[in-house]
């Protein structure tokens, strides 16, 4: 994939984050990390393409080459001695949109659908083949940046 084709799909998903974060959908997430823990919640984020590309770019400006394996069923990203994001700028789409009943549940679909599609399209345009799980999104794009 070329440099270029990367940085417009980055570009482009930082403005649907950036969408999303104007939206009027109150939550009461304060950090609380439950989502974080996926074998708790039985939820695992799934990325498109784009996504993974943002995620893995924001993994390696924290000076890190490759994920840490997460034999505890916690996310990857999360870092253990601080309880913090490690990514927290760049966290995907369903971190955003706080999947966890711990901030509130779920957006409804119909509040983000449209932010949905235009990451889907990102997705497409990359060639990506839908969404896969954080881990593996995130290795994936690893590999490629």
């Amino acid at each position: 994939m070329r440099s270029e084709e990367q940085q417009q799909a980055v570009a482009e998903v930082r403005a649907i984050y950036a969408e999303l974060a104007y939206r009027p959908v109150t939550r009461t997430c304060m950090a609380r990390t439950k989502c974080c823990q996926f074998q708790l919640t039985g939820l695992t984020p799934q990325l498109t393409k784009g996504e993974a590309l943002l995620a893995a770019k924001g993994f390696r400006a924290t000076g890190r080459k490759q994920l840490p394996e997460s034999a505890d069923g916690a996310c990857p990203l999360l870092q253990r001695a601080t309880g913090k994001c490690m990514i927290y700028a760049d966290r995907p789409f369903g971190c955003r949109t706080h999947f966890c009943d711990a901030a509130g549940g779920p957006y409804a679909r119909k509040e983000v659908i449209d932010l949905i599609r235009r990451l889907e399209e990102v997705d497409r345009q990359l060639g990506g083949d839908g969404p896969r799980k954080i881990q593996a999104a995130v290795a994936a794009a690893l590999e490629e940046i």
